[in-house]
Parts: C-alpha cells; structure tokens; sequence
C-alpha cells in the first residue's frame, strides 16, 4: 500500500468529485460540456488539491480519443514531439487528447509548439495549473482554450471525502475507525480547501491511532494535533499572498478593523512579518494620509517595534496599528494628487521650469530682462507671497483636492486666509 491515501480514493466519476458545485453540477457549464462528448481546449486553474487533475483525467478517460498524458514539471520538447507526430496516423484517427498537468513549467517554445494542432482541433489540449494562467501561460494558448477556475474545497464537502477514506482504510486494515464527535469536521476545517491534505490528515490519525480490541479511536484531540496547521495555504510568490495583501488593504481601506485582523492573522500566521509590516506602511500614507498624518509616524514606530522583537511578539505592535488605520478617517487626495502629475509628466506635458524657482545662475546674453526675481516667501506678510511656481504651459493646473475631513479642511480653511488677505493688502514685506 505504497500509493498514497488520496491516489487510491481518487474518483472515477464525476458524481465522487467533492466541491466545484459551481462547475460541476447538473446544468453547470463543466458538467454540460463533458455530458455533450464533445471536448475543446481547456484549462483548470486553482490551488492544489482541489479537484483539477481528477476532473481532467475523467474527461480524458471517458473520451474516445488517443490519450497522452504529460506533466509540465518533466515533460520536455521531445515528449511534446511524440503526441504531435500522432497527428494524422492510424492511432490517432479519433483525434488526440493530451493531458498535460502543470502546464506553467513549460517554457514558451514548448507551450508554442503546440499551437497549430489545438488550434485545427487534431490535437485537444486539457491543462491544468496552480498558478494564474493569464500570467503564466502564453497567450496564444490562452486564447485557445476555455479557462474554468476551481476554488478550494468548502469544509462541508471536504468532510465527505474524509469519512470516504477513514472507510477505506477500515477496509485495508480490518480495523473500525471509532471516530469522536467532531473528529472528520476539525480534519475536514483544518486542511484549508485542499483535499489532498485532508487526505494525508485522515492516514496519520488512522495510523498513529492507539488500537483498541479490532478498532482505532479517532478522538477531536488528535485531529487537532495533526491537522492543526495544515489550514494554511500560502505561497510567497503565488496568488495567495497577494490575495491577502489586497484583502489586508481592502479591509482597512474600508474601516473594517475585523476582517482587517483576520488577513493580518494569516500574513503572521505563515510567518510572512516582512510583507505585513510593508503593506501596513504603505496603508498608512496611501489610505490614511492627510486625513491623520500622524498615523504614519505611530505606524512607522509600531512596524519597528515588530521588525525588532520578531514573531510571535510583532503581533501586538502590529495589531495596534492595524486597528488604528482601520478605524482612522480616510483620504486618498495625496496620492490621487500625484497620480495626476505623474500623468502630465509622462504624457510630456512639462514646460520650462518659472526664471524665478530655476537655481542662481547667469542669464545668457539673449536674456530679454536678465534676473532671476524670486520672492523669498518668508520675507513677507504670513510667510506668503504671490508669484507663479506652474510652468507656463501648465498654468491653473490644479492637482491636489482638499479631502472632506478635519486635517484637510483646517489646511483649506488657512489657504483661503493667505489668498485673502493677500489680495487684500497686497504683498507687504514683513
């Protein structure tokens, strides 16, 4: 019994498959297509563990065509070859199936390659991938197939499967399985969607089982003891992470301090401290800013504080500051503002920098009135004088909006005095 616990439970019909409802139900646009018989390019994209190489291998199984089977991680230019040179013969005559798992680790010569046979349909291509296929597969691959998205399986569905397997190992071992109340839910919960984990969850507790006159208790203790981890799915480099990034930003951007706790937990809980204390700054004076600039200094020392005491205890600096930008006001009018210049300069919409902010140098001789005419600010009535700091081609260009909070509008409130009492008593040296 050396294949593993998921390999010998893998389902042969569509029927077994747990969770993809949305795909995979009667009526569903998955299941209509396997149902039709006829099968296009497609590709199932979703993390591990989920359903993706059963499904395909189903299809690939039910259907009447020359079957290849390849793995992205090994398959070279000359395993590619071999299919392709099916095309046209007496084997391939019902045409030609490859399924090719991991797709994303072919290079895209090789992903290339396969090009004109998906595309006059002698070869039908079913992949699947971990990874975005809009980022990792070529896009004129892409273009040729149907992309059908698998999600993680829920706990409700996951737990089917682990009492599937605590029966199968009954079976192989003539040993019953005294499962304690909440046992296959807590195996179920911890392995985090994937259901190859559950799997391997269901075998260790099933052989580190004390056993007890022809049966092995199962108790909710041992569960948790080695299942307890296994919920977190979380990939420095993959979707995931940068799934909780934008949720963790998401959630303070939109003042809801709990859900903003709940990524945090998961950033700390897979030990990514870096990216956490990275992305809260970065909250600090894109979503915040203006509307409390002192939260980024607090925010700065709190990050500190985590980056010098480590894990577990960054914990605490970090959640002080989550919950603080979380339920501070919010305003985006600084980055927005920069946003916009940044678009004039990169559109060249620049001009020459006003005589009178240039550095001190010499007019040259074709000067029309030689000086540079700068007014020193701090010279003159409220440190304030008028003079135009726009290029001229940029002239009455507004940027910046004062934001609709206290800071911003207490900002407003004594722009509005200078101008005023400028224009009032003119430009009066102090």
């Amino acid at each position: 019994m050396g294949t593993p616990l998921a390999e010998r439970l893998r389902p042969e019909k569509l029927e077994e498959v747990v969770g993809q409802r949305h795909l995979l139900e009667a009526g569903r646009p998955l299941r209509r297509i396997v149902e039709s018989g006829r099968i296009p390019n497609l590709i199932f994209y979703g993390p591990s563990g989920v359903g993706k190489t059963t499904v395909a291998r189903i299809i690939a199984q039910q259907a009447d065509m020359r079957l290849h089977k390849l793995n992205g991680t090994s398959a070279s230019t000359a395993d590619l070859r071999a299919v392709v040179e099916e095309v046209g013969s007496f084997a391939g005559h019902n045409g030609i199936l490859l399924y090719l798992d991991e797709i994303q680790y072919l290079n895209k010569k090789q992903q290339q390659s396969l090009l004109e046979y998906i595309e006059d349909g002698s070869v039908t291509l079913i992949a699947s991938t971990t990874e975005n296929p809009y980022f990792y597969i070529y896009n004129a691959v892409l273009s040729r197939c149907t992309v059908f998205e698998f999600k993680p399986v829920e706990p409700e569905d996951a737990v089917r499967a682990v009492r599937r397997a605590f029966s199968l190992l009954e079976e192989e071992y003539g040993e019953a399985a005294l499962l304690e109340e909440g046992a296959a839910e807590q195996i179920a919960r911890a392995c985090g969607g994937d259901v190859r984990k559950a799997m391997n969850g269901v075998e260790l507790c099933y052989l580190s089982a004390q056993p007890e006159g022809g049966s092995r208790r199962i108790t909710l203790e041992l569960a948790r003891a080695l299942a307890q981890r296994s919920a977190m799915r979380y990939d420095r480099q993959g979707d995931e992470h940068y799934d909780i990034i934008s949720a963790l930003q998401k959630s303070i951007r939109g003042s809801d301090e709990n859900a903003a706790l709940h990524y945090l937990a998961r950033l700390l809980e897979a030990g990514d401290l870096l990216s956490a204390c990275r992305r809260i700054l970065v909250i600090a004076c894109e979503d915040v800013g203006l509307a409390y600039p002192q939260a980024i200094p607090i925010v700065k020392a709190c990050v500190d504080a985590a980056t010098q005491l480590g894990l577990p205890e960054a914990l605490h600096p970090l959640a002080d500051a989550v919950i603080l930008l979380a339920t501070a006001p919010k305003s985006n009018s600084a980055s927005s503002a920069l946003e916009e210049a940044l678009a004039d300069v990169r559109a060249g919409r620049t001009g020459a920098i006003p005589r009178c902010l240039q550095n001190k140098h010499f007019d040259g001789e074709d000067a029309a009135v030689k000086g540079q005419f700068y007014k020193y600010p701090h010279s003159y009535r409220n440190h304030y004088v008028r003079q135009q700091y726009m290029p001229e081609a940029l002239a009455g260009r507004v940027y910046y909006q004062f934001g609709e909070n206290k800071n911003e509008q207490a900002a407003r409130l004594y722009r509005e005095k200078l101008l005023r009492e400028s224009a009032e008593l003119g430009d009066e040296l102090n």
